[in-house]
């Protein structure tokens, strides 16, 4: 169902990455003319293929990226938190969107119609601006994530991946933080199998860097995660 945004609304929540934020005041005027959509666990956004029809921001819970090759193999790219605005490049360039979104649990949407996000564009430039420098920031984290899967080891991509992933928003076990995504996903990411990242769990697991759960990774130890990610000498 779609309905008007409640107001006031001056921004979404903050990004576990705030270079990837846009500027407050180009948020206040997405969500001026955004309507609101709301998602159950499971539910799909846009799937790979479909018309590049809107603007979409996370105001609340998760979506997962995913494409699927011709064998039914899924490869999981990245999850999206509250605090991301994406479909922005498939509207620029006025081609089909080439990946699939799915609700990891219930998750609330800001959806601005692609006539409204190209109005913006073309007469504000502070909004033409802040979406030329997100699109740059995107390209420069593909290009670094394609020298990761090329040059660093699993351990370095692994940790890397992870605090890249940030911290689900109130997940917490007595205080420590939870990484709330299942071993599969992290596979994915990695195009690795789910038994390499299980054993590297392990071995980080002994170390103290970290305890494996079901369907979730609680982080004991952040500076030693953050040396793990560290390249080798």
């Amino acid at each position: 169902m779609t309905r008007p945004i409640p107001r006031p609304a001056a921004s979404l929540a903050t990004s576990d990455d705030d270079r990837m934020r846009l500027p407050e005041n180009v948020q206040r005027m997405l969500l001026g003319v955004a309507r609101h959509r709301t998602l159950a666990r499971g539910d799909s956004l846009f799937l790979k293929g479909s018309a590049p029809d809107a603007l979409f921001g996370v105001v609340s819970g998760s979506l997962r990226v995913s494409v699927v090759a011709a064998n039914g193999r899924e490869a999981v790219l990245t999850r999206l938190d509250p605090g991301h605005w994406f479909g922005e490049v498939s509207l620029l360039v006025g081609r089909e969107r080439v990946y699939d979104t799915c609700a990891v649990e219930a998750t609330a949407i800001a959806v601005v119609a692609a006539s409204d996000f190209h109005q913006l564009v073309a007469t504000r430039p502070e909004v033409h601006m802040a979406f030329t420098r997100l699109v740059c920031l995107r390209l420069r984290e593909t290009l670094a994530w394609i020298d990761d899967v090329i040059l660093m080891p699993l351990p370095v991509r692994l940790a890397r991946r992870l605090l890249k992933l940030g911290v689900q928003a109130g997940a917490a076990t007595q205080g420590r933080p939870v990484f709330d995504v299942p071993q599969e996903d992290l596979a994915f990411m990695l195009g690795v199998s789910r038994q390499s990242v299980n054993r590297q769990l392990k071995v980080w697991e002994a170390d103290g860097t970290l305890r494996v759960n079901y369907r979730r990774i609680e982080l004991l130890d952040r500076a030693r995660l953050e040396r793990h990610a560290q390249a080798p000498a």
